[in-house]
């Protein structure tokens, strides 16, 4: 990605450097099944910070995580200012396509850098979760140190792979802006797990589709933005973590029933779909038959 022309969002609030731990209950955000399934998919993006920290509790005890001191990196650090700069395209590419295509006025989120732990209004975010999303706070939360572990464990590497991580996390923003959180989660308090785990899936694909939705409009405004083998990059990062795969590697073995973001088919399905048509009316995970 050619971004050295990219300003970056202000909209980031760095907790680095400062004590982790703590927490306080409030809304959920986007939910998954079961403990096991929560570990396994640990290094999701988008996933249910509240259900996992409860299956962290019963595992540690019922204890909550240590508060623990650590090192801020510089606001200038490469990882620190790439982020902010994807931070910023996002802001400016959805403030664009909220105005012309929804007539609306876009909201942008906050992003949260931290380190270790660190209080959100859907119970104490860690950085075994990965990226995630709070919908109580309109905040996406991220340690940095997620880009290594999506290049050495899912041998997801390049800076668009990365920028996808954060786009995902954005697409979910859009959901709540637009109501569609809002709507599951009061559906899946009605259903089972299985049928509530579904509505997960399409959830997840839908704010893949609404990543490729980003890209391509940000291309599209900016020609020199994406470089070859970028958008190769974000399809093996979105094939890396379907839930078939992360399944098979924790476990040994798939449990399609517990799936909440889709295989890594579907993955690459959808935010293919994002990409190709660049349209937020083709991403309708929710009416499609066929995911």
């Amino acid at each position: 990605m050619r971004l050295d022309d990219e300003a970056e969002s202000q909209n980031v609030e760095d907790r680095r450097g400062g004590f982790g731990g703590g927490g306080f209950g409030g809304p959920k955000t986007i939910g998954i099944g079961t403990v096991i399934i929560a570990l396994a998919a640990s290094y999701f993006f988008g996933i249910d910070p509240s259900v996992i920290m409860q299956g962290a509790s019963v595992l540690q005890g019922q204890q909550a995580p240590q508060q623990q001191q650590v090192n801020r990196p510089p606001a200038t650090d490469k990882l620190t200012v790439f982020t902010k700069k994807v931070l910023g395209n996002t802001e400016r590419t959805w403030e664009h396509i909220f105005e012309t295509e929804l007539n609306r006025r876009y909201e942008p989120p906050k992003l949260v850098l931290f380190s270790g732990a660190t209080p959100t209004a859907c119970g104490t975010g860690q950085s075994a979760m990965g990226p995630f999303y709070c919908p109580g706070d309109h905040k996406v939360y991220i340690d940095l140190a997620f880009y290594d572990e999506l290049r050495q464990r899912f041998g997801a590497s390049g800076d668009f792979a990365q920028a996808y991580v954060i786009a995902h996390e954005i697409g979910h923003h859009v959901q709540n802006l637009l109501g569609v959180s809002d709507k599951v989660d009061a559906a899946r308090r009605r259903m089972g797990e299985a049928q509530a785990n579904q509505l997960s899936v399409r959830m997840e694909l839908q704010a893949d589709c609404l990543a490729g939705v980003w890209a391509t409009n940000a291309q599209r405004a900016n020609q020199q933005l994406l470089e070859p083998g970028d958008i190769e990059e974000g399809l093996k990062a979105a094939a890396a973590i379907g839930d078939d795969r992360l399944q098979r590697q924790a476990q040994g073995y798939v449990v399609p029933e517990a799936f909440t973001h889709g295989t890594s088919e579907q993955r690459v399905r959808w935010l293919r779909q994002g990409l190709t048509t660049g349209d937020i009316r083709k991403c309708d995970t929710f009416a499609a038959r066929q995911l």
